[in-house]
């Protein structure tokens, strides 16, 4: 049975797209203690060959989102541009951390302009948007001159706080289970197959920039003909997703997965009484959908566990993440 120290571990890693070489790094090393050879694509992906010519890659993402420093206001806050698709309304008086250019790192608070509800009649209503909102750093600065001197400038990532925590009842709750958690499903893989010392032709990746549409664009093995690609269950009311399931994608927004390979990891969870549920995400894209673009000629499948409230304050349970693991190893388990 998992601890899931690693998936903590990972997950207190700031990462959000652009800014995941400490986390990146962290998954090498952690491979690297498990007795692999993982390698660094070009983009700064790590991916892990768990036997001699792999034909099938697992895939999850390690980037999150985020925010940048768009500008600096003349009362000392900072504008923000959004890294990926932060739901605003759920960031809103979040705590966070800039880091610069020189490698210092401040902290602020992600508010609407105006905040205050005794100033503000409006407060309630106001839509949150990136142009309404701004960083209030824990410095003592008034004007844009003083931020500039801390070495603030634009173009600084900001990270966001996780409050990241495990409860008695199962649930993990915090910021960017998507897709943290996934990546904790390729750890626990490499760990199970190790351990029992089997090798596979199986490729693990961990890309870098999903959440901006180009993650798992390339950077495979040449041998790789399907993909099994794990990210967040939808979770909602036109969804059938459970977070203590493991979520088995049909169609998103970008089209529909592969129908056998599709078929072979439902009739294997059924096989192995897996929980799981087949659902169809309504406003979705994922890595697979970035390869598929990218015109590789693989079979791709989508799977992972169910998340509640995603892009905002996330919840998954151990159950769904066990799931998921379970899901994964019984297709290589099939197959090879």
């Amino acid at each position: 049975m998992s601890t899931f120290k690693t998936l903590k571990e990972l997950v207190l890693i700031d990462s959000p797209s652009g800014y995941t070489h400490h986390a990146c790094k962290y998954i090498f090393e952690l491979l690297e203690s498990y007795g692999y050879q993982p390698t660094y694509t070009a983009k700064g992906a790590v991916k892990c060959a768990l036997g001699e010519n792999p034909s099938l890659v697992i895939a999850a993402h390690v980037d999150t989102l985020g925010a940048m420093v768009s500008g600096i206001n003349a009362d000392g806050t900072l504008g923000i541009t959004k890294l990926g698709g932060p739901l605003l309304s759920s960031f809103d008086s979040e705590y966070c951390r800039i880091k610069t250019l020189d490698d210092k790192e401040y902290t602020g608070t992600l508010l609407l302009n105006n905040p205050s509800t005794h100033a503000n009649r409006k407060v309630d209503n106001a839509d949150r948007t990136i142009n309404n909102m701004h960083i209030r750093l824990d410095e003592l600065v008034n004007n844009k001159e003083e931020v500039e001197k801390l070495g603030i400038g634009i173009g600084d990532v900001i990270c966001f706080d996780t409050r990241y925590q495990e409860m008695e009842s199962g649930f993990i709750k915090s910021r960017f289970m998507d897709n943290k958690a996934g990546c904790y499903v390729l750890f626990e893989i490499a760990r199970r197959m190790k351990e029992a010392g089997k090798s596979a032709p199986v490729e693990l990746f961990f890309s870098n920039y999903e959440e901006v549409g180009h993650g798992a664009a390339a950077g495979y093995a040449p041998t790789v003909n399907e993909m099994i690609c794990i990210d967040m269950g939808v979770l909602g009311k036109q969804c059938a997703g459970r977070e203590t399931h493991c979520s088995i994608c049909a169609k998103d927004s970008t089209g529909p997965y592969d129908y056998n390979m599709r078929k072979e990891l439902t009739l294997l969870a059924r096989k192995n009484d897996i929980p799981h549920k087949v659902d169809v995400y309504p406003y979705y894209g994922s890595d697979g959908s970035a390869a598929l673009r990218a015109g590789h000629d693989f079979r791709v499948s989508l799977i992972g566990p169910g998340v509640a409230a995603s892009h905002g304050m996330e919840r998954t349970h151990k159950q769904g993440i066990e799931a998921t693991i379970d899901l994964c190893m019984a297709y290589i388990n099939d197959k090879f």
